[in-house]
């Protein structure tokens, strides 16, 4: 598929998400509206607007309270609320222009690498679907440090607050991602209706699944080693400084740690296993799709393999997460909205060992296949009559 042939499906999908996520944001006046408490009950009011804030055009009370205590009285106080107020709408024109422009970039190798015509079509669907979830995380972080010096401290811990603005807003995107999958892949396949579908590259089975194997190892080091609680708190607790970029422990374990686990103190063995359980499922999917990716891609080069890792990677997380939350009793204290609130954590990390997943599973598939291509020619130089 040519790149003028899956530009257009890519700038499709990126408007559709944009516009659905600045609609979502604009949705949260009218959780203010008078009955919304008592219909929706007041605990679930709140943590929708909590999740709809980081899309919201609508200034939080941090912003006019940062521009409140930065200026005097009169003009000057006006004139820091309008100069705070401009910067948080910078911020805001940011972050969408980021996410449009991120996703189409993404959905445009990725359709190109993976065109969806017969026996594709799901895997670029949910491909992209993933990779909307990670243009919106990229798109938070890229704009969060104008929001933050809107608020009026933005030289106080800065790294913390960016890290925890890059975990917000993930569970609205993951609503709307689907949708512009689907128009996505939905024009991309009117636009390869009148050719066929690409040959499967002939890639050795070995070679494959070393590959995959190799690839599965670096999300492995993530899930199991570095998300262990002991090792995690030393990361968090390591790395400690002063000034501006001072503790950067919380965006460390925002963007290396896929998961969080601990030994089964307290717990039965069997009680504890059948908890971590979901944790396998994000290996399980990722070596899948390593080791199936040669032959779906088009041209498994570096950046289409770390691409759809990435993908992957996100995918396999959303799968333990949903699976966590179906098998965790209900709280008291929340109702569905409150359940799936942790769903999304870890997508930063995801992109972070995803693109080093892939990228290792490419060169080792790359180097591996022609060592295998060299032995068998020297095996038929060997058996050759002189």
């Amino acid at each position: 598929m040519t790149y003028r042939r899956a530009a257009i499906p890519a700038l499709i999908g990126g408007l559709i998400l944009a516009a659905l996520l600045w609609w979502a944001g604009a949705s949260t006046q009218a959780l203010h509206l008078p009955g919304t408490g008592g219909t929706l009950g007041d605990g679930t009011a709140a943590e929708l607007e909590r999740l709809l804030a980081p899309w919201a055009y609508d200034p939080p009370s941090g912003v006019r309270l940062g521009a409140e205590t930065s200026g005097g009285t009169g003009d000057t106080a006006t004139s820091d609320s309008g100069r705070y107020r401009a910067l948080y709408g910078t911020g805001l024109q940011i972050r969408f222009s980021a996410l449009f422009v991120l996703f189409a970039l993404g959905a445009l190798l990725l359709v190109r690498r993976l065109p969806p015509v017969r026996g594709r079509t799901t895997a670029a669907f949910l491909a992209v679907w993933a990779w909307g979830a990670v243009a919106g995380a990229l798109a938070i972080t890229v704009s969060t440090p104008w929001l933050i010096a809107a608020a009026g401290h933005g030289s106080y811990r800065f790294l913390p607050q960016l890290a925890g603005a890059a975990s917000s807003g993930r569970q609205i995107v993951l609503l709307t991602s689907p949708v512009a999958a689907a128009a996505t892949v939905f024009t991309a396949r009117i636009a390869v209706k009148d050719t066929g579908p690409p040959a499967r590259a002939a890639v050795p089975a070995r070679a494959a699944r070393l590959a995959a194997t190799a690839g599965t190892a670096l999300i492995a080091l993530s899930l199991v080693v570095l998300s262990y609680d002991r090792v995690a708190a030393l990361l968090q607790t390591g790395f400690t400084g002063s000034g501006l970029l001072a503790e950067p422990g919380d965006l460390l374990r925002q963007w290396l740690l896929l998961g969080g686990w601990t030994g089964p103190a307290g717990t039965p063995v069997g009680e504890w296993l059948l908890y971590r359980a979901p944790d396998a499922l994000v290996l399980v999917v990722v070596w899948c799709a390593l080791r199936w990716l040669p032959g779906l891609l088009t041209r498994a080069t570096v950046p289409a393999t770390a691409a759809v890792a990435v993908c992957a990677t996100v995918l396999g997380l959303l799968l333990s997460q949903a699976v966590r939350i179906a098998m965790s009793p209900e709280s008291p204290y929340g109702g569905f909205v409150y359940r799936v609130a942790g769903l999304g954590h870890g997508i930063p990390a995801a992109l972070t060992w995803g693109l080093l997943a892939g990228t290792t599973a490419a060169v080792v598939l790359r180097v591996t296949a022609r060592g295998g291509e060299r032995t068998s020619a020297r095996r038929r130089r060997a058996g050759a009559p002189t």
